[in-house]
């Protein structure tokens, strides 16, 4: 599956899923965020039973807000709507696959 670029008029239909959420916050001026794009990038492919969407904190400051992000990137995991683990910061793959699961 693709990533989904989810903005505040997509978020709700995104993230009420019965599928396992993984949200990348991120901006196009973080060098962090893109170290870490690819790498969601490439789960988002290799996992069909994920839905997995970025948010560009700059485009979607009220989401950024809501979800009370400080730093970026950071990585949401939500199931059933609700937000499972949350982690600020660049991580590998592996960390990342182990958030999901």
């Amino acid at each position: 599956m693709s990533v989904i670029h989810v903005n505040k008029n997509n978020f709700k239909e995104t993230v009420t899923t019965e599928k396992t959420v993984l949200l990348d916050f991120w901006a196009p001026w973080c060098g962090p965020c893109r170290m870490v794009s690819p790498i969601v990038d490439e789960i988002a492919e290799e996992n069909a039973d994920l839905v997995v969407g970025k948010i560009n904190v700059d485009d979607e400051p009220e989401l950024a807000q809501a979800f009370g992000v400080a730093s970026i990137p950071t990585l949401v995991v939500m199931k059933d709507g609700h937000i499972v683990t949350q982690s600020a910061g660049a991580r590998p793959k592996a960390r990342i696959l182990a958030m999901v699961k």
